[in-house]
């Protein structure tokens, strides 16, 4: 089970954090990785890293936000390696600031990143697993489509359309044997959280809030997207799968 041999994985946001932990957990499983990140520099040496531990990995930079770039490097890859069977959407952005002094250009922008340009970017990425009748398309989502938090608002609009565009989507290229599921994170220890993570009072009351009293790791959510990337999840389709340790399964 969990053979990923012959697959192709494309992995937005994969430099570091969470989706270069899925990338590290799908390459060991024998799938062709595609990394993408905006700093080349930084995504070469991802990828460097992951073909020391006998991982087929390709660095492919580019911004997710520039919808032409993003689909001509899509492009790119169909024609080098012929076909993208797993899509893991996983770059976004974020910007905090209370609703009543929110700027409309930071919320236009916020929701530009995080849902305009997966829309985009996995509408293109669906038209080849259309052809091929296979695929994986997988969104990471998020608990505040779930819970509302102060000073996010964008944030919370974008990921909570998100889900909804997977149900959508998943209703919509089932008959092209594509599906399509989304992952949402709790409070997981990556770099773009280590403020948080080394705040003892924010710790502290993470843990009052979590029943496991702990917080996430990067490999904790690649370990739910090798199942949904993977054939034996072929009948799970159009579901956001939580990843919090019970966060907001508890009052």
């Amino acid at each position: 089970m969990f053979d990923f041999s012959g697959r192709v994985a494309l992995i937005t946001g994969s430099s570091r954090g969470i989706g270069y932990a899925a990338a590290q957990a799908l390459g060991r499983k024998g799938a062709t990785v595609i990394l993408n990140g905006r700093d080349a520099a930084t995504l070469e040496q991802a990828a460097k890293t992951l073909c020391g531990q006998g991982v087929e990995a390709h660095a492919l930079p580019f911004d997710i936000a520039d919808v032409g770039q993003a689909s001509r490097a899509v492009d790119e890859v169909l024609d080098r390696l012929g076909r993208i069977d797993i899509f893991f959407s996983n770059a976004g952005i974020q910007h905090r600031e209370p609703l009543l002094s929110f700027p409309l250009a930071d919320f236009e922008r916020v929701l530009f990143a995080n849902l305009t340009s997966q829309w985009a970017l996995g509408r293109h990425i669906a038209a080849g697993m259309a052809r091929q009748g296979y695929g994986r398309i997988i969104f990471t989502g998020s608990i505040t489509a779930l819970a509302g938090r102060k000073g996010i608002t964008a944030y919370t609009a974008a990921k909570s359309a998100l889900h909804g565009l997977v149900r959508q989507w998943a209703a919509e290229l089932a008959g092209d044997g594509i599906t399509v599921n989304a992952i949402a994170p709790g409070y997981i220890k990556t770099e773009l959280t280590r403020n948080l993570w080394n705040d003892a009072d924010f710790t502290a009351w993470l843990h009052d809030r979590v029943p496991q009293k702990k917080w996430g790791e990067p490999e904790d959510i690649a370990a739910a997207l090798v199942f949904l990337a993977s054939r034996e999840s072929g009948f799970v389709t159009g579901q956001t799968l939580v990843v919090d340790g019970g966060m907001t399964a508890c009052m």
